[in-house]
């Protein structure tokens, strides 16, 4: 399929496919209730992991929905079309999912008390399975060679914009104990610790026993072969796992394998610069 005119909406750039003027919307205009939970993220930052992650915390461990649910429906996306279809079927504490800046959520959801989980990953890294998921999706951009593709990243010429601006709205937030701050690395490293830590944030104390159930069930193995959350029921002519695989590798540091270091010494001033002055750090080296 011919990649159709990206939507231009509030100075980002979205994909037709999934978004249209009225699903944009319906999220505007959405009435988010106490108890939902978003897991927030720059795109291919773990926003699948945490649709896989977040209905097992939720109901304790039951395996259910990601056995029976394809992703897109189970943990919808805010921003996306799916939503207003399978709203009214969500069950109640409701998980979502969403890509948007902070300053693009709902007015309903600054007034409720809703949580939010910022899952952040390693910019370097981002990038390059963002390089990848533009060459098997279809209905993306051909990112064309690596360099050209490094320098749209850094001007903020992709989807949802700059990743700097992204960061710096969600860390600038006065949510207090609603918002929880995560990293993709922290997950890779020691899932079952990362789920311990998300259970006390959402107030369901599980068992040992389910965590390891749950941390077993969404490692990157498991859900690579799950065709529930693999993409595998996504038509070829959006998503061609011939080019490359939605589940590519699923590790940290794979950057060090595309990187010059011309293109690292180039990246890694440009995103200091744009962070100059933030009252957070980045947890991980730049270098």
């Amino acid at each position: 399929m011919s990649c159709p005119e990206y939507i231009q909406y509030r100075g980002l750039l979205l994909p037709p496919v999934a978004h249209t003027v009225e699903s944009l919307e319906f999220a505007e205009n959405f009435a988010v209730e106490d108890t939902d939970v978003f897991a927030v993220t720059y795109p291919k930052s773990g926003t699948i992991w945490m649709q896989e992650i977040l209905p097992l915390v939720l109901n304790g461990g039951d395996l259910t929905p990601i056995h029976t649910i394809p992703n897109w429906d189970r943990v919808p996306w805010l921003e996306e079309k799916r939503l207003a279809v399978v709203v009214d079927q969500l069950a109640s504490p409701r998980a979502l999912v969403s890509h948007f800046p902070y300053h693009l959520m709902p007015p309903s959801f600054s007034t409720s008390k809703a949580k939010v989980i910022y899952v952040m990953r390693n910019p370097k890294d981002l990038m390059v399975s963002s390089y990848y998921f533009h060459q098997m999706a279809e209905f993306l951009e051909d990112p064309g060679t690596f360099d050209e593709f490094m320098d749209k990243f850094l001007e903020g010429k992709v989807l949802f914009g700059k990743w700097t601006d992204h960061i710096k709205s969600w860390t600038k937030t006065e949510l207090g104990d609603r918002i929880m701050f995560i990293t993709y690395e922290d997950m890779v490293q020691d899932l079952p610790a990362a789920l311990r830590r998300i259970s006390s944030f959402l107030g369901r104390n599980l068992s040992e026993e389910v965590i390891q159930k749950i941390a077993e069930h969404c490692s990157f193995k498991t859900m690579k072969s799950n065709r529930m959350s693999n993409f595998s029921l996504v038509p070829k002519v959006y998503m061609d796992n011939d080019k490359s695989h939605f589940f590519r590798k699923g590790i940290t540091g794979d950057w060090k394998n595309h990187f010059s270091s011309e293109q690292l010494a180039r990246f890694t001033s440009v995103i200091r610069k744009e962070l100059e002055g933030e009252s957070f750090s980045l947890p991980w080296s730049m270098d």
